[in-house]
């Protein structure tokens, strides 16, 4: 029998997070050869304890069932982050964003972005940001700081 999405999920998620099946298992309240039979996909979690695992494992319930684990890959990534591919960068620098990055984000032509880097070991990455995400939060520092040495001076 091939295994579903679902039961590579949930067992990648269980040992990535280092939690035995007991564990696991007690924290959603179900015993541990429920756990294991739905980790080997011999049965399914109902839906309320899909969710109550998928709040365990701090992913989204729609990852947990559908995100597409290949041999050896990470399992789904936590709720709110996401993981769209690879891309290659042509000689220029170019790149193509996924399409499904520029849905989720509302991205189309002529949108700028700004590029951020973090060059520290361990942390080291390159981000897009828009434009006017940045341009935002440099307007509501400036408002604070203006509402901060107001308050300096007495005003």
């Amino acid at each position: 029998m091939e295994q579903s999405n679902l039961a590579r999920n949930l067992s990648a998620l269980r040992r990535a997070l280092g939690l035995s099946q007991e564990k696991a298992a007690e924290a959603i309240g179900v015993t541990r050869q429920a756990l294991a039979k739905w980790e080997s996909g011999e049965t399914t979690p109902d839906i309320l304890h899909s969710d109550k695992l998928a709040e365990l494992y701090g992913v989204s319930l729609d990852d947990l069932l559908h995100y597409e684990q290949k041999p050896g890959s990470a399992p789904p990534p936590p709720r709110g982050k996401h993981v769209f591919g690879v891309v290659q960068m042509g000689e220029r620098g170019q790149i193509v964003i996924p399409k499904r990055a520029r849905e989720l984000f509302g991205l189309s032509h002529g949108d700028t972005l700004v590029v951020l880097g973090d060059t520290n070991p361990g942390t080291a990455g390159i981000a897009l940001v828009p434009s006017q995400l940045l341009t935002g939060l440099m307007e509501l520092a400036s408002q604070v700081q203006r509402d901060e040495d107001r308050k300096d001076s007495g005003q």
